[in-house]
């Protein structure tokens, strides 16, 4: 792979979306790419991306391109990521009409066009691969049910159901007239991840288990080794025009076969499994798009991803100094906490001076060797016996954190400064 002459700005619209955090997981440490997460609506991706522009106007609404033109003069963008389905599809019939001044790291707008209709999808790759049937309601006996409803334009499983009878049909229909109505598929379900090069060769088709959805999104899934998946891409490549980054997924009918669900050329969210086994198909993207050659490398081990809510937060505490504790803090059940270590390297980061404050019953020296931490420490602090802790802390814009609950109360009662345990110590980690 060729390195680029100049870091490249990058704006991941919308951000706060779990595209827009992956992409995020996916290029935060590239040493070739300037991240900007943009947004809408103020959503979680303010908690994450350093440079974060808030306030997008939507794309619907008549001033978005204008909009977007002006961050990408401001800010230098050089490419759009669209972290949305129907950003994608904006964007890049945008790019197509030349009403976008910066690249758009896409598939072509026609690709783009048909992936977000089922429908169209189906339509386009029948005959290609397999695809479910259509179910028209006045057609439909009881012998057709179980059957299932899915938006024609929609994103994962959101709005998709499994209807058992025609009663709730009729209600689903007149609910949404636009769904679709599909023969009920029961075995399992699989996302493929694939990745095409600007010359439109195949270079990666890699199968995951879609173990456990919510909210229409993967959040347990596992590496699954099937030939009939490379067969897929294949077909379809052949068919539809990518470029870079793209995926589908497939289900099991009653004899076995995998009948397609659907198409997309973006980043998918839980496309952190093949990311942690080598290959940042987000950063080969990017790489692709900017016409340089890549490769793929891949380790062989079998890896499952779990996903669940996270933590981030904001605050308004300004300091220059953290007094700490050692026992049952940093060393805690005879092993170093390591998130507490993440944290006192983000403060080495910040140039905030880290004093160890402790009275520990031992030989300190041969501790603090022992863990290899000796060096982390500005200073160095042994509290004797007749002494309390807030006595050694000096520095008015000072933080302290502690274990227990006596030494925390003091010290807040006597110089009225932030005070913290360790599992309190996630609220003070920046958003990385």
């Amino acid at each position: 792979m060729k390195t680029m002459l100049s870091k490249k700005n990058i704006l991941v619209f919308p951000c706060g979306s779990e595209i827009g955090l992956e992409i995020y997981r996916s290029l935060e440490y590239s040493t070739h790419f300037r991240l900007v997460g943009g947004s809408s609506v103020d959503d979680h991706g303010r908690y994450v991306y350093k440079d974060y522009i808030g306030g997008i106007p939507n794309i619907e609404n008549t001033n978005f391109i204008d909009a977007i033109n002006k961050i990408v003069a401001e800010r230098n963008i050089d490419c759009i990521i669209p972290a949305h389905d129907s950003v994608l599809l904006e964007l890049s019939r945008q790019k197509s009409l030349g009403n976008i001044s910066c690249e758009i790291m896409s598939s072509p707008y026609e690709t783009c066009r048909i992936a977000r209709s089922k429908s169209l999808t189906y339509k386009t790759l029948s005959g290609t691969v397999k695809t479910p049937q259509i179910l028209k309601q006045e057609q439909i006996v009881d012998s057709d049910f179980p059957i299932f409803v899915k938006p024609d334009v929609g994103q994962g499983s959101k709005g998709a159901l499994m209807v058992n009878d025609i009663e709730a049909l009729k209600y689903q229909i007149m609910t949404d007239p636009t769904l679709l109505i599909m023969e009920y598929l029961p075995g399992k379900e699989y996302t493929v991840d694939c990745f095409t090069n600007r010359d439109g060769l195949l270079l990666f088709s890699e199968g995951r288990e879609r173990v456990r959805i919510a909210n229409g999104i993967s959040v347990s899934s596992t590496t699954v080794e099937d030939k009939r998946f490379h067969e897929l891409a294949t077909a379809i490549n052949k068919k539809l025009v990518f470029v870079g980054v793209w995926f589908f997924q497939v289900k099991e009918s009653h004899g076995g076969d995998l009948v397609l669900l659907e198409v997309a050329p973006r980043i998918a969210g839980t496309m952190g499994l093949v990311r942690c086994k080598g290959v940042n198909l987000a950063l080969l993207s990017l790489f692709n798009h900017f016409k340089q050659e890549v490769t793929i490398v891949e380790n062989s081990y079998s890896i499952t991803i779990d996903r669940a809510l996270e933590n981030r937060y904001k605050h308004n505490i300004k300091y220059g100094h953290v007094y700490i504790d050692l026992d049952d803090l940093i060393i805690n059940k005879g092993k170093i906490n390591t998130l507490l270590i993440m944290y006192i390297y983000q403060c080495i980061n910040n140039d905030i001076a880290i004093h160890l404050i402790t009275r520990h019953d031992g030989d300190l020296t041969a501790t603090l060797k022992r863990f290899r931490i000796g060096s982390l420490f500005d200073e160095v602090i042994y509290v004797s016996t007749d002494k309390q802790k807030y006595e050694y802390i000096k520095h008015e814009d000072s933080i302290f954190i502690d274990d227990s609950y006596a030494e925390r109360k003091i010290v807040q009662d006597k110089l009225s400064i932030p005070t913290f345990d360790a599992h309190m110590v996630e609220f003070l980690l920046d958003g990385n």
